[in-house]
């Protein structure tokens, strides 16, 4: 009768896989009456760890007469957690559909007859990359090690660098189909209640049924979804998640991405690098400094030529006008539209030196672009001075750390241009004011996007356009870290 039951149980999870090739099944003796089901996933799970921690000791159980231990016992599923097997994740498991979760997130199962429960035992040992250095955020100097896929080994990158008991982990899986782990991460002594309750609310508010990377939670739980500009922070980099964390945000990990999100996410976050806390706070804001100069040639470089060249050429210097208007002789199109072919252009030329062959693709986007503005300016498509301009504002958007703001800012550009090219500088101006506009009215989990400049919170200042020394900084932002404001003791 036993086996019977036995039998009905391993066929719900064929049934329920569609008997499929990659699940094991390995049936066991206990004894002459007692037989249980090893269930687990081929390529899932750690062939040494299955075999060590649950295989060789249920083989052992035949050496002895366990008749009159199960009897002492409560049941045999709590004997064989306690008593038998090794693993070091051991659980009782009641609900199918989570014992078929666990199947296949890399759990073994272990279903004995005359139980609805079953017991799942952590023996995952899926192949994963290693801890390598950051690709997108690389650092002269500071930690060389960068998440990976592997969503525990995340967790850990960051409690190696936050040893507080207050640093919880409050995990969740979304996704109908793909199930996927998705936990928040903060202080619970620094992070706002507030913040923190906001943070759940929207990913429990998430119904879609597959979730592969952060990016598909960035979108659900940013506040505006129309908006050219990031509100919600990611990065690759532990140490940038764990100076957050400190500073009273809240970390967002997904299962399988090495990009962990980060909120609130302010417009000044994207300026700042971990690097600017490794070194003297003088180099430090010399260095912001100049991002945001690299930020307003990025945005304003092309639109700026154009309005001057097309609507307002007394305000260049004689000379110089004369040597733009000899370059421009030949040019048979406006500025606008040689701008506009040689910013697309290079879009192109970038976008294919991402997506090629690594061995080629620099070679390509550096040949093309060279080839392509030599025989252009040569050809008398465009002046040579827009190649200068098209260069140094694709210099310069290399220079803020985070890519997502820099792709806003390249969005920007395109629509400063046509201002430039309708009404020239007045063009520009109304679009500056309506950019501010826009800006001010963001939010990021509640919190004012251009906090601490828009409102102006004096105290903050410390990090926002210079950095001041690190004795300095003795406070928390001040809408952020709510809870607990004081980073550093005051002096004795």
């Amino acid at each position: 009768m036993d086996s019977v039951q036995l039998r009905k149980s391993v066929d719900f999870f064929q049934k329920a896989l569609g008997n499929s090739p990659d699940l094991i099944i390995r049936y066991i003796k206990l004894n002459d009456d007692l037989q249980v089901a090893v269930l687990y996933m081929d390529g899932l799970v750690n062939s040494e760890s299955l075999h060590d921690f649950i295989i060789q000791p249920l083989i052992s159980l035949r050496n002895i007469e366990i008749s009159p231990l199960l009897q002492s016992r409560r049941d045999t599923l709590t004997f064989l957690s306690e008593e038998v097997l090794c693993a070091g994740e051991i659980e009782i498991v009641q609900d199918r559909d989570a014992q078929l979760t666990n199947l296949l997130s890399g759990q073994s199962v272990i279903l004995v007859p005359g139980y609805t429960e079953s017991l799942r035992i952590n023996v995952s040992g899926v192949e994963e990359r290693s801890v390598t250095e950051p690709l997108t955020q690389t650092v002269v100097r500071g930690p060389m090690e960068a998440f990976t896929e592997n969503f525990q080994r995340n967790v850990a990158l960051i409690r190696r660098k936050i040893k507080d008991p207050n640093l919880w982990v409050d995990a969740r899986r979304i996704g109908t189909v793909t199930r996927t782990k998705v936990a928040l991460m903060y202080i619970s002594s620094i992070a706002s209640d507030k913040v923190v309750d906001e943070v759940r609310r929207r990913l429990d508010r998430i119904q879609i049924d597959g979730i592969l990377e952060s990016g598909y939670i960035e979108e659900f739980i940013q506040d505006r979804t129309y908006t050219p500009f990031p509100t919600v922070y990611n990065s690759e980099r532990p140490d940038v998640i764990a100076a957050g964390l400190l500073e009273g945000k809240v970390a967002i990990l997904v299962d399988g991405t090495p990009f962990v999100l980060l909120v609130p996410a302010l417009f000044i976050h994207f300026f700042q690098s971990p690097e600017d806390y490794a070194q003297r706070f003088d180099i430090s804001t010399l260095i912001r400094l100049l991002r945001y100069i690299s930020f307003f040639i990025t945005l304003f470089a092309p639109s700026l030529y154009i309005a001057v060249t097309t609507f307002h050429q007394e305000m260049l210097p004689t000379n110089l006008l004369i040597n733009l208007a000899a370059q421009r002789e030949g040019v048979p199109f406006p500025a606008f539209i040689e701008a506009l072919l040689m910013e697309i252009t290079y879009e192109i030329l970038r976008e294919a030196g991402i997506r090629m062959p690594r061995t080629v693709g620099q070679a390509v986007s550096i040949v093309g672009t060279l080839v392509i503005g030599q025989a252009a300016v040569q050809a008398g498509i465009i002046s040579a001075v827009m190649v200068i301009i098209v260069s140094i504002t694709a210099i310069s958007s290399y220079v803020m750390p985070s890519g997502s703001m820099s792709i806003s800012v390249r969005m920007l550009r395109f629509l400063f241009m046509g201002l430039a090219a309708s009404l020239g500088i007045f063009g520009i101006f109304a679009g500056i004011l309506g950019l501010l506009f826009h800006l001010c009215k963001l939010r990021s989990f509640g919190v004012p996007y251009m906090t601490p400049l828009a409102p102006f919170i004096s105290q903050d200042q410390k990090d926002t356009l210079f950095r001041y020394p690190w004795p300095r900084m003795k406070t928390r932002p001040a809408l952020i870290g709510d809870k607990n404001k004081i980073r550093q003791k005051p002096d004795q």
